[in-house]
């Protein structure tokens, strides 16, 4: 194995840490590095792809790329690419953008490639005796001090004093501590070492030494305590092994891979370690979160140039104003900055940038920025959080306009930590099955019985008690979890309607569902196993769907045609909340709609406004009109019930019915079905 090939072997472990694929290839072309993430992502093994021709391009189409390579090879800076598709070892597809940076170690060029898609071993302890009969294999291999109680030292190799510079006559009689530089940390990590191997324990690390001209260097030191007969070490040996190479590639790599090439701020990943790190040290800081408003604007109305200049610029109008504070660039037009300055003084970043103006062609550029600002801990308490709460700040100041920087009330905080812990507890909720389903009849004013429920999702936690819909509902379809919820609330109803059915209690079961559910191609295929495996006959299953899902339906044929296949099977469609939406009938048309719920907001006023009696009575004669089955939600008196029984409408649903109740309340409601036309 050749050095280079040594340094990049011992560089793993931060490769390895890089939380995105790369790799790093040599000037022909030949992968010598490859970490963790990228075996994960394009299932080749390090053992396959080292020494191995770049794997996702093939070497007769490598002309095509010829011109970027040496493009690259000749740069001093960072070069992305837009998403270009690849291959994995299994021949799947993966696009991904990806930045190319060309570096040099010993005179020889190498690119680091990004794909962009947030106790050393104990060892036995060796006698005197032991260590004087291996020591010409350990003299040849490491460089070695010895030193007696007191920390002089009485004996060094020729390795060791040919890499520190000193001089047999010399180095003798030096102290242990001398042979370290007079940095922040060194003191304590040498009093470290220094106190095991005087509790007779050894020590094992990466240290930084000087040599005696004062050069640093840095070394993989084992410390170990010599025994005689004593309980005590009567003396020390240290084997060191140079890795100052290891560290400058290390450097480098952490350079590339938490340093944003373009503004040298840190990035997300490395913001985020120092965010916690400050977090765990109990350290008060502002969070400070801005972004550039119109930034793509400018950049189109200024050309490609002007990218460049104002990032650069709007970084050093930062470095000057935060100075001593922690900054990052999050996004392309998106910073982070750090600090324990109060919130005047950062609101006067606006006015040092207006005395400061940004040129471009000798023209000044007309920069708005837009801010949100969190403190820890009086805020938030962790780094999503922060950050959270940071970006609903911009997004308020920036509903208003921009142009200002601005922080959350602290109700808005409760709010989002509030929050945060119900989307904890709703994925322990969902993994345990902890929901509840509730039934809210409907009742045919022809017949007088009850001839469908609507299936209503209900949430009691142990942690943070009752939480309504209202609230449930946004935050699920917020994170993706209505998906989860839609299933779950799928599979109880057919189970219940399939219950009822074997009792011979015939009644239709209604759910609710989103755009977002039937976005998946599987739904079909889903619901159907649903059935099958519940034994739910699937002409008493009703889906209800929004005024918002059927406008957007209307433009994604998958969903009509995975509705009109569900409908073939029986299963009814119901245009939920009708009268709130969108003012188009086309989908009307287009959809397999069988029945109108009218929504609960015109029903609560038909009693007492003409206008809604006239409006109410319109949309039923329209539902007539078109065959469809009209049902109205929110009646929750007599008079509501009369009413819509003169204008003809076929079914209603609300509290003078009954609330929401249990499945067996159901059954016991139905026995009594004589009573429910509260005639």
């Amino acid at each position: 194995m050749n050095d280079i090939q040594t340094i990049f072997q011992t560089a793993n472990p931060i490769l390895n840490q890089i939380p995105c694929p790369m790799m790093i290839l040599d000037l022909e072309g030949i992968v010598v590095a490859w970490n963790r993430e990228a075996e994960k992502t394009f299932g080749y093994c390090t053992e396959e792809i080292l020494g191995a021709f770049y794997p996702f391009i093939e070497e007769e189409k490598t002309f095509f790329y010829k011109d970027l390579w040496q493009k690259v090879l000749h740069s001093a800076d960072p070069m992305h690419l837009e998403p270009i598709t690849f291959h994995t070892k299994k021949g799947e597809v993966i696009n991904a953008s990806i930045t190319l940076k060309a570096f040099t170690i010993d005179n020889n060029r190498y690119v680091y490639i990004q794909f962009n898609l947030d106790a050393a071993e104990k060892q036995d302890l060796l006698s005197f005796n032991e260590f004087s009969s291996i020591r010409d294999g350990l003299e040849s291999s490491f460089m070695m001090l010895a030193i007696d109680q007191e920390g002089l030292i009485t004996y060094a190799n020729t390795l060791f004093l040919k890499h520190s510079n000193w001089t047999p006559k010399r180095i003798v009689g030096k102290t242990f501590w001398q042979m370290f530089p007079q940095t922040s940390e060194s003191p304590s990590t040498v009093d470290m070492i220094w106190g095991s191997l005087q509790n007779g324990k050894q020590w094992k690390g990466e240290v930084e030494k000087i040599t005696k001209d004062s050069q640093s260097y840095w070394v993989d030191l084992t410390a170990i305590p010599v025994f005689t007969t004593s309980k005590k070490p009567s003396s020390f040996i240290l084997l060191e092994n140079d890795i100052t190479e290891k560290k400058r590639l290390q450097n480098r790599l952490e350079k590339i891979a938490y340093i944003d090439q373009e503004t040298g701020l840190m990035n997300r990943y490395r913001l985020e370690q120092i965010v916690n790190q400050m977090i765990t040290e109990n350290h008060h800081f502002s969070f400070v979160y801005f972004t550039i408003d119109k930034f793509y604007s400018l950049k189109e109305l200024y050309g490609d140039q002007a990218e460049q200049v104002l990032l650069q610029e709007f970084t050093h109008r930062m470095k000057m104003y935060f100075q001593d504070s922690s900054m990052a660039r999050v996004s392309i037009d998106e910073f982070v900055v750090l600090t324990p300055l109060g919130e005047w003084f950062i609101q006067g970043f606006l006015t040092y940038l207006e005395q400061h103006p940004i040129y471009i062609n000798n023209t000044t550029l007309p920069l708005s920025i837009s801010g949100g600002i969190s403190k820890f801990p009086d805020d938030q308490i962790s780094f999503a959080h922060l950050m959270k709460a940071s970006y609903a700040a911009i997004q308020k100041v920036q509903s208003e306009g921009g142009g200002s920087i601005s922080s959350l009330s602290k109700a808005d905080h409760k709010a989002l930590y509030t929050k945060s812990i119900i989307e904890k507890r709703l994925l322990v909720a969902l993994d345990k099955k902890d929901l509840k389903v509730l039934y809210q009849p409907q009742l045919d004013l022809r017949t007088g019985k009850i001839t469908t429920v609507e299936a209503l999702v209900r949430w009691d936690d142990e942690e943070i008690g009752t939480v309504t819909p209202d609230v449930l509902i946004p935050i699920a379809e917020e994170t993706g979890l209505i998906n989860d919820i839609g299933s779950f609330m799928l599979e109880q109803a057919c189970l219940q309607a399939a219950e009822w059915h074997r009792k011979g209690i015939d009644i239709n079961v209604s759910i609710n569902s989103s755009v977002r559910e039937f976005r998946d191609k599987n739904m079909v295929k889903q619901i159907r196993r649903i059935l099958e495996d519940t034994g739910c006959p699937a002409k008493l299953l009703n889906i209800e769907i929004t005024e918002k899902f059927a406008l957007e339906a209307e433009a994604e044929t998958s969903i009509i045609q995975q509705m009109k296949q569900l409908q073939n099977d029986g299963i009814v469609f119901v245009l939920d909340d009708f009268g709130t939406g969108y003012a188009s009938f086309r989908y009307m048309q287009l959809l397999p709609l069988s029945q109108i719920k009218i929504d609960q907001t015109f029903i609560s006023t038909i009693q007492y406004q003409p206008k809604s009696q006239k409006l109410i009575q319109g949309m039923i004669q329209f539902g007539k009109s078109i065959n469809m089955f009209v049902l109205a939600e929110g009646v929750e008196t007599k008079e509501q019930q009369d009413i819509l029984t003169e204008f003809g409408c076929d079914a209603i649903q609300g509290y003078y019915i009954s609330r929401p109740i249990e499945a067996k309340e159901i059954e016991k409601l139905i026995l009594s079905e004589p009573s429910l036309s509260r005639s």
